[in-house]
């Protein structure tokens, strides 16, 4: 396969997993500004700023008691996460980078995997804040969510399983893996904040990774955080557990095989295969804090691994006559 045409298929998986992620905290987010506290709601913008790394339109959140004045915060924070074309990890443009990156790999993807993803962006297009704003905009978070579950479940029925499928799989979990221990690590440093902690901190991380009836199941009904980031962290039944998303991405690794450096080939795995032992090692690592760090930073380092070995890899007979 060519390496643009891999790049392309890797990069389409992130952009896409990406953008799902922040639908999913944006709806929760939604959510809770009908009846929850404004404590709540003021931690709830931080934390999904934090984990993306950007900082809030005018410098940052204010904690202000006013309901008017949280809604009106509020808008133009969903605004600027939503369709901001100007914030690169905006779900505006985080889908926009997916389906640009589908389209300039039509022959590697199914006509069906094309038709549902350009759908779901045209229909995207003629929406803005205003629109979903005056109506609901939980439901828009939870259409899109549904468009990008819809796009993976006919990419598994219909996608070819050549390196294609890998490279793509390979994307999204990495993307998962990175953003679930950002995620993790944001919420753990909000708590030693010295700030009153609240079970609904904790809880709304189980839905959004539609863990809680796991959670339940397991630990019983109190949430308390330890256990939140052992499950999620540890339960390979769950689908976009840590543990799950790093041994997929090791298989994934594997399946496909040497890059054109056998060396960096190599490299790329034993990376892989280390990352995914850290998390299997879980419970002899006692700072849960500085573990989900390294691994946030271990993925990373895989990505510049991967992209280096089978993107952007140094062509030695080009120098050769």
């Amino acid at each position: 396969m060519l390496a643009r045409t891999a790049q392309g298929i890797y990069w389409m998986s992130r952009y896409l997993e990406r953008a799902q992620h922040l639908c999913g905290m944006l709806k929760l987010q939604s959510e809770a500004l009908v009846d929850r506290p404004i404590r709540e709601i003021h931690l709830g913008w931080s934390r999904i700023y934090a984990s993306i790394g950007r900082m809030p339109p005018a410098g940052g959140t204010v904690l202000v008691d006013n309901d008017d004045y949280m809604l009106a915060d509020s808008y133009t924070l969903a605004d600027d996460l939503t369709f901001e074309r100007t914030n690169q990890d905006s779900v505006w443009s985080c889908f926009a980078q997916g389906r640009e990156n589908a389209r300039q790999i039509r022959q590697c993807t199914s006509a069906e995997m094309w038709s549902c993803l350009n759908m779901a962006y045209l229909q995207v297009q003629g929406m803005n804040i205003q629109g979903i704003w005056r109506g609901s905009p939980e439901g828009f978070y939870t259409w899109m969510v549904g468009q990008l579950n819809t796009f993976a479940g006919i990419a598994s029925a219909t996608m070819y399983r050549d390196e294609g499928w890998h490279f793509m799989q390979l994307g999204y979990f990495i993307e998962r893996a990175q953003l679930l221990s950002g995620l993790l690590n944001v919420q753990l440093e909000l708590d030693d904040s010295g700030r009153e902690h609240s079970d609904g901190d904790w809880t709304s991380l189980l839905r959004l990774y539609h863990a809680l009836e796991a959670h339940s199941r397991i630990y019983g009904i109190e949430v308390k955080p330890e256990s939140v980031i052992e499950l999620l962290s540890t339960d390979i039944l769950l689908p976009h557990s840590l543990i799950h998303s790093l041994d997929m991405a090791l298989y994934e690794v594997s399946t496909i095989g040497n890059g054109p450096d056998k060396r960096s080939s190599g490299n790329v795995k034993e990376h892989a295969s280390r990352l995914a032992s850290t998390i299997h090692n879980w419970q002899e690592q006692p700072d849960k804090q500085a573990l989900l760090a390294r691994v946030n930073a271990d993925c990373r380092e895989l990505h510049q691994l991967v992209n280096q070995t089978y993107f952007d890899y140094f062509s030695e007979s080009a120098f050769t006559n």
